[in-house]
């Protein structure tokens, strides 16, 4: 059982527990960092964006994780197969970052000594993201400027408890953004067409436990002409209320129940062709890696281990009305990752 939220909510209620699980098809429940019942070091406020065209991409990321900051910048080059990732780390923001409390408005900046990223978003449906990085890699300095427009009407919220009182994940995913813009690395320009080029946001606040691993894969792009995405994931907390899988078509989002990731060798073997199933068969994918933007953060009592892995998608969705979609080679990724934060 799905449960849609369909009105205007506050998102947390008094003991700082979420008023209604759930998903929506829009920014519907009312995010107030004032209203969550943790401690400044537990509360995590995050933007990522991720650009691309299917041959290469931009992620950018500004994160305030309560104890931890971080801004991060990547470039991945599909056809050369090689990606760069730089995440200058900053201390105890305790929320200092001002993070905004919804999607529809606000802005973020940071940076430091030598970086600087800013997403700009004034709520009339266009936003504008920015980052610079002196050293970025071999080549020199890094520094790109993208505006995103045509955000689609609908897009997934999802309103998930953890077993644990006064934790909660509360996230949105806006898929088929349309991307205008370039990326200077050193002497490379990369250019970002919007007739071909789609972002995804992931837009999330929350208060999380301390150990997870979770499952996530999205695509932005076209299919037979009409732009088309997913998201799909789990691993994120109590799901009993409903799952963050989703298909986007044409504006419209789709809800789906469960997906299942199938990692080869043992859910380590993360270049071999995944497959992607649906407990009533309207999302069934297999996955072809070609490059694994793996990193791994150990000081012991913090880890983060990432294999984010981008491919391409080849099987059958299924839309609310039946409308079966014929998926060829999509560009897109799919991500484990294990997290003690």
């Amino acid at each position: 059982m799905q449960h849609e939220i369909t009105r205007v909510i506050p998102l947390l209620d008094e003991h700082g527990d979420l008023t209604e699980p759930g998903y929506a098809k829009k920014l519907l429940p009312v995010y107030r960092r004032r209203d969550v019942h943790a401690g400044k070091s537990r509360i995590k406020e995050w933007d990522y964006y991720l650009i691309s065209n299917g041959r290469f991409a931009l992620a950018l990321t500004v994160a305030d994780n309560g104890y931890m900051g971080m801004d991060s910048v990547s470039l991945l080059d599909f056809e050369e197969v090689w990606e760069i990732t730089k995440s200058p780390m900053n201390w105890l923001p305790f929320g200092k970052l001002h993070m905004p409390e919804s999607s529809v408005q606000g802005d973020v900046r940071h940076g430091g000594k030598d970086h600087s990223l800013s997403f700009e978003n004034d709520g009339a449906g266009r936003r504008v993201l920015t980052a610079r990085m002196a050293d970025f890699g071999p080549e020199g300095e890094l520094s790109a400027e993208i505006e995103l427009t045509d955000e689609p009407e609908e897009s997934m919220v999802i309103c998930t408890p953890f077993d644990k009182p006064g934790h909660f994940y509360f996230n949105q995913k806006i898929n088929c953004m349309r991307a205008r813009g370039e990326v200077r690395y050193g002497s490379r320009v990369y250019r970002f067409d919007p007739a071909e080029s789609f972002a995804v946001l992931d837009w999330g606040r929350g208060v999380w436990t301390y150990h997870n691993t979770w499952y996530w894969g999205s695509a932005s792009y076209v299919v037979d002409g009409v732009p088309f995405g997913f998201n799909i994931g789990y691993g994120f907390g109590d799901t009993s209320a409903a799952t963050e899988n989703m298909l986007f078509y044409n504006g419209k989002a789709h809800k789906l129940n469960h997906v299942k990731f199938h990692i080869p060798g043992e859910e380590k073997d993360f270049l071999s062709p995944w497959r992607f199933s649906s407990d009533n068969g309207r999302f069934e994918m297999d996955f072809v890696p070609v490059l694994d933007r793996a990193s791994c953060t150990d000081f012991k009592v913090l880890k983060s281990d990432q294999h984010q892995v981008f491919g391409r998608f080849t099987g059958r969705a299924v839309l609310d009305d039946g409308t079966e979609l014929q998926i060829k080679d999509l560009p897109g990724f799919a991500e484990k990752v294990e997290n003690k934060w």
